[in-house]
């Protein structure tokens, strides 16, 4: 058989896009496992997913991420979608399963893996999530199936936050809670893990309107936010002696189960977490 030139395809559909990091673990990944392919950073915007689909079909892309503001609409787009994605609402990753397009969400499996690995304890324990997105759906349904007693939904948006709770409280055994996000908004004091799943400090460098004194000893802080190391939330958090976990952390967990959705093969996890480290200079786990 003669040389083959070709490659295939992956990468991520969203809105902004450009500061995505995703490409230098995926695309390290690949490379160390010798598989011709690449990862392609996207931008599409509202109003252009359902062509982008049908272009990554037509073109016979491996898979895709999907990040904000997708990650809901891209479900009518599939041909089969999984239980928890269903439930979340929300998928991050499409990959092909018995010759069909399906759609999977690893925001949360990748949270989960985190803090677990790190041993942050979860049953039974009480999480306030900021925020009712695709990421923060994710995370609630993911932390509620890991035995969490209370998630407490906190958002600007009275629907969603609300349509979060409900979601929690009648398809998962843990309790949902909606507060409203109003002002400077303060966190319930019995809060074990705060997690910010909103997109304040993607693109630049403010922190969530809340009130920082609330952060107490024994307060596990986490962030979602996928291209730095440092929010200005986990340095409030930080500045307090208290546990942190990033989104870049999360960004790898995540980003090892697409890999292996797309390839088949074990994700080479120490090679995508060297490349996040080496690209932010900064120790991960």
């Amino acid at each position: 058989m003669g040389k083959s030139y070709q490659k295939q395809w992956t990468g991520v559909f969203g809105d902004p896009v450009d500061d995505n990091p995703t490409v230098v673990m995926e695309q390290a990944a690949f490379d160390a496992a010798g598989i011709p392919m690449e990862y392609l950073t996207i931008q599409v915007k509202k109003g252009d997913l359902e062509a982008a689909v049908q272009g990554m079909r037509a073109m016979n892309f491996t898979g895709i991420n999907i990040t904000m503001p997708h990650k809901g609409e891209v479900l009518q787009y599939l041909d089969e979608i999984s239980e928890s994605a269903r439930i979340m609402g929300a998928v991050n990753t499409v990959y092909w399963k018995n010759g069909k397009l399906a759609g999977e969400n690893t925001d949360g499996k990748g949270f989960l893996k985190s803090i677990q690995d790190g041993e942050v304890p979860i049953k039974g324990k009480k999480a306030v999530i900021l925020g009712a997105g695709g990421a923060a759906r994710a995370i609630a349904v993911e932390l509620a199936d890991a035995g969490i007693k209370t998630v407490t939904v906190i958002n600007k948006n009275k629907a969603h936050g609300q349509a979060l709770a409900d979601i929690i409280n009648t398809k998962t055994n843990a309790e949902g809670v909606f507060i409203p996000w109003e002002n400077s908004v303060h966190i319930p004091e019995d809060t074990d893990i705060l997690i910010n799943a909103t997109p304040v400090g993607f693109t630049d460098d403010k922190k969530p309107d809340i009130v920082y004194e609330d952060m107490k000893a024994g307060m596990t802080v986490c962030d979602v936010i996928p291209n730095k190391a440092w929010t200005g939330f986990l340095l409030e958090a930080k500045e307090k002696g208290l546990r942190t976990f990033n989104g870049l952390q999360m960004l790898v967990n995540q980003g090892a189960i697409a890999f292996e959705l797309w390839t088949g093969e074990p994700a080479p996890v120490d090679v995508m977490r060297e490349a996040m480290e080496k690209e932010y200079g900064v120790e991960l786990f």
